[in-house]
């Protein structure tokens, strides 16, 4: 008796491992090879982890909240070279099954989430860039039925799955996986927007490819099969009429970045830090690559180009490789009221408030000035501030761009005046008023027909355009004074840059004489109250019968020295 209840207990016990074993093996199926779109592993980020890495890596903890919730679905959009895909391979790297990557997070700031051990290397993981399809493919109007017959067949590969049928499509294939294993994926698309940009000339292939990415994400077999879905572009999600095609997405962008502000671009700690380490002047760094709101980050600098300077031991435009260059000449030259007044008012510093919510988020339509501006945000070629509505130039680099832009536009008068801005700039620091005066002349007659010349406002823009050349070793401030008919414009110099400061006054009708005396009893803008050093003051004047502009120049000495 003893002995057939031994038999039995080994028998039992063997066939109780048996079925854990084929419990084991129906569960990780998924788990045992790496592939180019399913379980891709961590090498991509192990790469970054080599380099120069500024962590991020407090954006999965944001993520790991909304899995399994009805949150679920994030669409991110930034600009190009704003770490889109540094995010995307970071996420893929952590959830990835196929790969142990505990070692790549230690020390980073995830590894002390309560939710860092529940959700590591815990999931198959699907990652799709939509560039690489549009690369190969280009032109190709089926690419979005390719797209799915590459994916579907290595996920039928590496699972194993013998159910999935050649009418299948993606979506079918993934359901009859979760039926079999009942683990969830989590999917992760970067340059979500690529097909609805480049092949925009298409609309069957860009309805393909919604109807597409509504059959993965809406609909009860999305709640089953997804954990998580995480998708990142430079446009958000198209709006059609009120709605946007994927109204389930919970969306992260330039404009309203909800909680994700900081884990895209660099914050000014950020890069603060790096400067100290690699020794590099922090102040360029700002002129050059800060500019950006983001959110409640009112300082965020381009990665990229950030990196760039680094690497290079150079400041200097990194921009021009984006992709977006020529969209930008074509959306500035748009025939729309009041676009080149605002601009060229931008060019010269200004801002301009800007209704964003009327965007349908679609490049190819664009109906007013509000749309141009709006487009530009995303693409980085302008910065938003959510708390006057305005847009404005971030910075050096992207001014550049758009000098590049405006000389290859029609507007060959702001090209000119550009052009002999250095020797405007080389005329005030040498005191002589005749050639300022002349200079200025030439700038008023070159862009009246882009510029009304008749408010205070306008002669500003005219002047600071003008004096575009000084950017490079100033900081410019333009100053609207309370009374009719004058503006300020206050030139300061970078910390290593030893010229003097300059103040520019501008009246109408009125001798430059009378400018120069206004600038002595306002005591100077407020700009100035902690400068120390030689100040070169403007006086100009306009005479509207005339047409000319009178100068004036002195040089003081600021009393605070």
């Amino acid at each position: 008796m003893v002995l057939k209840d031994r038999m039995f207990s080994s028998f039992a016990l063997f066939f109780y491992t048996l079925s854990l074993k084929s419990v084991y093996l129906c569960t990780f199926k998924i788990h045992q090879d790496m592939g180019t779109y399913i379980n891709k592993g961590n090498e991509a980020f192990q790469g970054a982890r080599n380099s120069e890495y500024v962590d991020k890596s407090g954006l999965i903890a944001v993520v790991n909240n909304t899995l399994n919730t009805e949150y679920r679905f994030s669409c991110v959009t930034r600009c190009r070279r704003f770490g889109k895909s540094m995010a995307a391979k970071m996420l893929c790297a952590y959830y990835d099954r196929s790969c142990d990557s505990r070692e790549l997070f230690r020390g980073l700031e995830i590894e002390n989430d309560p939710s860092f051990e529940k959700h590591i290397n815990k999931y198959s993981v699907i990652y799709i860039d939509i560039t690489d399809f549009t690369t190969r493919y280009k032109n190709d109007r089926n690419i979005v039925n390719r797209i799915q017959d590459e994916i579907k067949a290595e996920v039928k590969k590496v699972s194993g799955e013998d159910s999935i049928n050649e009418n299948d499509d993606l979506m079918a294939a993934l359901s009859k996986i979760y039926e079999s294993t009942k683990q969830k994926f989590i999917i992760i698309i970067d340059e979500w927007d690529a097909i609805l940009r480049e092949f925009d000339r298409n609309p069957e292939t860009t309805d393909d490819y919604v109807n597409l990415l509504r059959r993965l994400f809406k609909g009860s077999e999305s709640d089953k099969v997804f954990a998580g879905a995480y998708i990142t572009g430079i446009l958000p999600i198209k709006k059609y009429n009120p709605q946007s095609a994927l109204n389930n997405f919970r969306e992260y962008s330039m404009i309203k970045p909800g909680g994700l502000a900081k884990y895209l671009g660099f914050t000014k700690g950020e890069v603060e830090t790096l400067c100290l380490k690699h020794h590099v002047s922090f102040e360029k760094m700002e002129q050059w690559y800060d500019g950006y709101q983001i959110g409640r980050e009112r300082s965020m600098f381009n990665p990229y180009s950030v990196m760039e300077a680094i690497r290079n031991d150079d400041f200097g435009s990194y921009w021009s490789n984006t992709g977006a260059y020529d969209a930008v000449s074509t959306y500035i030259q748009m025939n729309f009221d009041g676009l080149k007044d605002d601009i060229i008012n931008m060019l010269a510093g200004g801002r301009n408030v800007v209704d964003t919510a009327g965007f349908t988020n679609d490049m190819k339509i664009i109906r007013s000035k509000d749309d141009v501006f709006t487009v530009l945000i995303h693409l980085g070629y302008l910065a938003y501030d959510r708390e006057t509505l305005q847009c404005y130039i971030p910075n050096k680099e992207v001014g550049i761009e758009f000098e590049q832009a405006i000389k290859l536009s029609s507007w060959n008068g702001i090209t000119k005046t550009i052009e002999q801005s250095r020797s405007l700039l080389e005329a005030t620091l040498r005191g002589d008023a005749d050639a300022v005066a002349k200079y200025i002349d030439q700038a008023h007659d070159e862009n009246t027909s882009i510029l009304s010349y008749n408010n205070e406002n306008s002669l500003s823009c005219v002047i600071s355009i003008a004096y575009i050349f000084a950017r490079n070793n100033y900081v410019m401030h333009r100053e609207y004074a309370t009374g009719k008919g004058f503006a300020d414009i206050v030139m300061i110099p970078h910390r290593n840059v030893n010229s003097p400061a300059i103040v520019v006054e501008l009246k109408y009708d009125k001798t430059a004489g009378t400018a120069i005396d206004q600038i002595k009893q306002k005591k100077y803008p407020a700009k100035l109250a902690e400068y120390s050093g030689e100040i070169m003051l403007v006086g100009i004047s306009y005479d509207r019968e005339k047409k000319t502009h009178e100068c004036v120049i002195e040089r003081m000495r600021n009393e605070n020295e």
